[in-house]
């Protein structure tokens, strides 16, 4: 597929997925097409461990392109063909086989901050603002996400405003993994790739359908689904080389087996 809203580069087993939508990188059918696909792919390739998703230019995600809302108000049930792809679309990164970091570059606005809210490590440069504005657009969506990562009242007051929150303050409240200076912010995050990408890529895998799976279960369950996860990974090969090279005081190599 070729891709008209994204670039992509793969490297030393990290994938760097770069949202390139100018002005605003404003989200629109193409651009949940094209993720929706680099997502799948990435996840069924193993020449990749981790995957990093920024933007381009000073702004992370405007949101949805609300000038498609007109054209769907004409033609039955495309606003049910776009809920579907929109659903799918946050759902290809939060599935990833991989665990993905979302580097913020600037303001993440409404389904912007929905995207970014999809990532498992969150790290955002300094002059990033997230907001929910949907109310004011007369629309809704992205309650579900607010309240994975805020309590009742910040998320309701976040919603019925529209209010911009700062990135220090999501760091404030440990809804971001960091919050640094926008020159230092792809560095960071190459910095937690290599690390996650040094890791077996088999457990690397195994703990992010863990953490996907255990979220909706309650606790008993999902503790006994957490040790049925250690019992497939301790008959594994990278498994026992873990453990010869922990003892041999070495590094291991990984087979993905």
């Amino acid at each position: 597929m070729h891709y008209e809203c994204f670039k992509l580069e793969i490297k030393d087993y990290i994938a760097t997925v770069t949202y390139n939508r100018p002005p605003v990188n404003a989200q629109n059918r193409r651009s949940r097409d094209e993720l929706t696909h680099i997502f799948d792919s990435l996840s069924d390739s193993s020449d990749v461990r981790v995957i990093i998703l920024t933007g381009s230019g000073k702004t992370f995600s405007a949101g949805a392109d609300v000038k498609e809302r007109h054209v769907m108000e004409k033609e039955a049930g495309e606003y049910i063909r776009h809920n579907r792809v929109t659903r799918e679309y946050f759902y290809a990164v939060e599935d990833c086989a991989k665990p993905v970091i979302t580097a913020v570059n600037g303001p993440a606005i409404g389904a912007g901050f929905c995207l970014m809210m999809s990532g498992d490590i969150i790290i955002a440069s300094d002059n990033t603002v997230v907001a929910m504005t949907e109310i004011d657009v007369g629309l809704s969506g992205g309650m579900k996400f607010l309240t994975q990562h805020f309590g009742r009242s910040f998320a309701r007051t976040m919603y019925y405003t529209g209010d911009r929150v700062p990135a220090a303050e999501l760091y404030r409240l440990g809804v971001i993994q960091a919050c640094v200076p926008l020159d230092k912010l792809m560095d960071t995050a190459m910095e937690y790739a290599r690390k996650l990408a040094s890791k077996s890529p088999l457990a690397l895998e195994t703990a992010k359908r863990g953490f996907n799976t255990v979220a909706e279960m309650p606790m008993r369950d999902a503790y006994r689904y957490e040790q049925s996860l250690t019992v497939m990974l301790s008959r594994t090969e990278d498994t026992k080389e873990a453990q010869a090279a922990f003892v041999e005081k070495r590094t291991p190599v990984w087979k993905g087996r």
